[in-house]
């Protein structure tokens, strides 16, 4: 059963009902859904060319032999996933209030 089923049925029942209820705020639904979802995908973007070698993927493997211990490692790619959210939160927020 995939993630998150649960949430994806409210929300259809919820927009079902709002197409019953209040049909013409459809557009309106549908437009907020399409901003937050381009904002994810231009922070993400724009999180990748401001920190090209910064990725947090690159610390779980690294190339050469790090003096530092592994809690150190896991505290760069903890802060680089919370710098990556961080960025997508702001480009995400900027795009929907219209900014």
């Amino acid at each position: 059963m995939p993630r998150l089923i649960g949430w994806f049925c409210i929300t259809l029942g919820l927009l079902c009902a709002l197409a019953l209820l209040n049909p013409q705020q459809l557009p309106v639904v549908l437009y907020k859904l399409s901003l937050v979802s381009l904002g994810a995908v231009l922070g993400y973007w724009i999180d990748r060319s401001l920190f090209p070698y910064a990725r947090p993927h690159c610390f779980l493997f690294p190339r050469e032999p790090n003096s530092c211990g592994p809690e150190h490692i896991n505290t760069a790619i903890s802060l680089l996933m919370i710098r990556r959210a961080v960025v997508i939160f702001a480009v995400i927020l900027g795009l929907t209030l219209g900014l």
